[in-house]
């Protein structure tokens, strides 16, 4: 299979993202950077924590490092809070332009919106091509106030490309995003492989979520739902994820409340899973909750390719992947009650449980992430050609 890029068949980019940490955004690069690319990718970040997620990069993709480290979590509302977030971003985005690798560069690519904050305003005076991942819905409750004037007033009007999660998070930033750019919606890379049943395994019903531990995701809801459908008897819930982004309270919260609901002992939070294939593989029922529209939910994906008997909230990107009643059942959002009633309907009935799964391994559209990694491809080459035209007609 040839390169889709036109004139020079490896293009250098640099992909920008604002932490190491093991966020939804950076596991997702870390697999897109991991699959077979057609360009030369170097990963350009502010510091390195610990457990830095791109230490897992294939040797060939440099990890470099400049830059005063970003503030975790989120903006927040303080004064001092967003002063300190102001400058560090202004320092970032300075460290960012003369860095010798986005000099040398043929394209810039954000991973992270905060990456693309600071990645607008390094590039914004330069005639350097720059990409936008969207990750989450252009919205003021998605991103905060200060978030939200940041993507819509620097980041989209300066983005030659943005490649959005989904078709929802597409037309979210739709409206910001300039005539000229190149817009795409391409799922992110799950590290799915397409089309093999996984093997249920013996023994009590097991439900399960797979998303870091933040109130937001669902985990309560889940918890409730559970508790309110098998008040007794076998059957268990996990709740699989780490707590990055100064979460980790709330796995103690959610601790503490499944004792008070006297389920403890059949709740299992084992943190972050490496083999998520192999987990969801052990689930009789997989669940996604979150409490706000969800833009894409990798972990969907990750469920319908696992065969897994798939539950999501009936809003946002799940919806553009299960079919309810066929591959999935859809829930309304924010109803513990209805959740608990589609965990109990699926526990009685094993028959739809088993039909449910065999027609979630042939969803219509799941990627494998060599596939994803093509279609990033085949974008960021339609902007480098989009701007090699502009420069020859200029010229």
């Amino acid at each position: 299979m040839g390169s889709v890029f036109t004139g020079d068949p490896r293009p250098r980019i640099v992909h920008l993202d604002h932490t190491t940490v093991r966020g939804g955004a950076e596991l997702a690069l870390v697999r897109l950077l991991s699959a077979r690319t057609d360009w030369r990718a170097e990963v350009l970040l502010p510091a390195s924590d610990p457990d830095d997620v791109f230490a897992l990069l294939p040797a060939d993709v440099p990890r470099l490092f400049a830059g005063v480290r970003q503030l975790a979590g989120g903006s927040g509302t303080s004064p001092v809070r967003l002063l300190g977030l102001g400058a560090r971003l202004t320092a970032q985005a300075a460290a960012t332009r003369w860095h010798r690798a986005v000099l040398r560069s043929d394209l810039v690519v954000a991973n992270s919106t905060r990456a693309a904050a600071y990645g607008a305003l390094a590039v914004r005076a330069s005639a350097r091509p720059f990409v936008v991942h969207i990750r989450d819905m252009v919205d003021l409750q998605s991103l905060g106030a200060f978030g939200y004037r940041l993507m819509t007033r620097l980041i989209l009007p300066r983005a030659d490309g943005v490649v959005a999660n989904s078709r929802i998070t597409l037309e979210s930033a739709r409206p910001f995003v300039r005539e000229d750019a190149v817009a795409v919606s391409i799922p992110s890379a799950a590290g799915i492989r397409t089309g093999v049943a996984a093997k249920r395994v013996d023994g009590p019903l097991r439900i399960g979520m797979l998303a870091r531990i933040d109130p937001w995701k669902g985990q309560r809801e889940l918890l409730e739902a559970f508790a309110l459908a098998f008040p007794d008897g076998d059957a268990q819930l996990e709740l699989v994820g780490g707590a990055p982004f100064e979460h980790e309270d709330f796995a103690g919260a959610l601790r503490r409340r499944a004792t008070e609901l006297g389920v403890a002992a059949r709740v299992h939070l084992p943190g972050h899973v490496d083999d998520t294939a192999a987990r969801i593989a052990t689930w009789d029922i997989a669940v996604q909750y979150s409490t706000r529209p969800e833009p894409l939910g990798q972990n969907v994906l990750q469920y319908l390719a696992g065969g897994a008997a798939t539950v999501v909230a009936d809003e946002g990107g799940p919806t553009e992947w299960v079919d309810d009643g066929r591959n999935g059942l859809r829930v309304p959002p924010r109803s513990i009650p209805q959740l608990a009633e589609a965990l109990r309907r699926l526990d009685a009935d094993p028959d739809l449980r088993s039909r449910l799964s065999a027609l979630a391994l042939r969803t219509p559209g799941l990627m494998d992430d060599d596939a994803v990694a093509r279609a990033h491809g085949e974008a960021y080459g339609e902007v480098l050609t989009r701007r090699r035209q502009s420069a020859k007609a200029l010229s």
